[in-house]
């Protein structure tokens, strides 16, 4: 009988043993899961600022702007719950805003637009939420990309006052030109 005891005893202290190792080894591995999840938020989040910094300098957008576009990042995980999916969700919407501004930059220099994008990234920061419970997931899945659409500036560079002008003076005088019959003869003749 003592015999049957100690051998229920023995066995119950090895099944406590390997459940407190399996418990701790599940614990490391959430631990290990949320160290992951938070580096990999932190490389977003500090890659989106550094670029939000770089159009600073660029002067595109103004340094007072700064924190309400590094809010489109920290206000994201607020009403969300912290998950891979969200996470890829936070990476895809904060990489196509990048993308999308990086892009109009590239044209805008090349067409002289500079005012113009930084006009339309002004535009941009009004229209972002000021609470932080506002940056839920209909404002990231819908609103932000109808926002960062409207970033978007026209191909053609802009006119100047002097090019509008001559612009203008040419079509007057095209038009003079048509609608004169002594010029449209001399066109005839020279047919």
């Amino acid at each position: 009988m003592s015999y049957v005891v100690f051998v229920s005893i023995t066995l119950l202290i090895t099944i406590l043993g390997v459940y407190v190792v399996i418990e701790n080894n599940r614990k490391k591995a959430r631990e290990a899961e949320k160290r992951v999840f938070n580096e990999r938020l932190k490389e977003i989040s500090s890659h989106f600022k550094s670029k939000i910094s770089e159009f600073v300098s660029y002067k595109l957008i103004r340094p007072k702007h700064a924190p309400q576009f590094n809010a489109i990042v920290g206000n994201f995980f607020v009403v969300q719950a912290h998950n891979d999916e969200n996470l890829e969700a936070l990476e895809r919407v904060t990489d196509h805003l990048l993308a999308t501004v990086g892009n109009e930059l590239n044209k805008c220099r090349e067409n002289g637009n500079m005012e113009l994008l930084a006009d339309q990234l002004f535009m941009f920061v009004s229209e972002l939420p000021s609470a932080g419970i506002a940056y839920n997931k209909a404002f990231y899945n819908e609103i932000l990309p109808a926002l960062i659409s409207r970033i978007q500036t026209p191909d053609t560079p802009v006119q100047t006052d002097t090019q509008e002008a001559e612009q203008s003076e040419e079509d007057a005088t095209a038009q003079t030109e048509n609608n004169d019959p002594s010029v449209q003869q001399q066109k005839a003749a020279a047919l």
